[in-house]
């Protein structure tokens, strides 16, 4: 059975996680704030944490690092809307982050997909999201069936999307991955090269499995 930890000081937020992920057949422990987060993090051993980060006695983005440590799949719901926040949260570790007020159903869709980050279920060298196939070994894209030639970078940026498929990663992470620690402000580069990437794929930007994640990221669409 899936165990969840929600860290969230509202009752009401709490009780309706709870009975939403109850529902889904998850056992679920509660903390109301950060001294108990902590303690319940070492009692249960969570598959995955609801975290929000407006907790009574610390920030929650501190907590996130002692969370990704215990091996827990990790959601930030929050009200916190701002893109620094989200930026600083993701960069710390977060797999996914929401805010309030959410919906139950796609607080699920996102939950589900930080889940099998955390299972390693994917596949560790192919992945397939809906027309498009990555395959990391081979260094090899096809789209409809149709081989797709990238340049070094574009593949670079492709397969670190298609390894954290489903999960948003920042415009930070994306250039310390594919270009080094010393672009990290060169997001021109990374917007070109997201370009380039969806015109070979044949796609437009509005239906691109690249999805836009505005001020923040990237994220590749879920696997198929």
């Amino acid at each position: 059975m899936t165990r969840v930890l929600i860290v969230e000081d509202d009752p009401a937020i709490r009780l309706l996680l709870r009975r939403s992920l109850e529902r889904g057949g998850k056992r679920v422990a509660e903390a109301a704030n950060a001294r108990t987060a902590l303690a319940e993090l070492g009692r249960e051993s969570p598959d995955l944490v609801l975290l929000d980060l407006g907790l009574p006695d610390r920030d929650g983005l501190e907590l996130i690092p002692a969370i990704k440590a215990a091996g827990a799949a990790l959601l930030v719901v929050s009200a916190r809307e701002a893109t620094a926040e989200k930026v600083a949260a993701l960069d710390l570790g977060a797999d996914d982050y929401i805010t309030k007020p959410f919906d139950t159903e796609e607080l699920e869709a996102r939950l589900r997909t930080a889940l099998r980050h955390r299972i390693g279920s994917l596949p560790p060298s192919r992945m397939k999201c809906g027309d498009l196939l990555v395959d990391l070994d081979l260094r090899q894209v096809t789209m409809n069936g149709r081989l797709v030639h990238l340049a070094p970078k574009e593949f670079g940026v492709l397969a670190e999307l298609a390894r954290n498929a489903g999960k948003v990663l920042t415009h930070a992470h994306l250039l310390r991955a594919v270009w080094g620690p010393a672009h990290l402000d060169d997001i021109e580069y990374l917007r070109v090269t997201i370009r380039a990437i969806r015109r070979k794929l044949g796609e437009e930007p509005q239906t691109s499995v690249i999805r836009n994640e505005p001020a923040v990221g990237y994220r590749l669409a879920p696997p198929s």
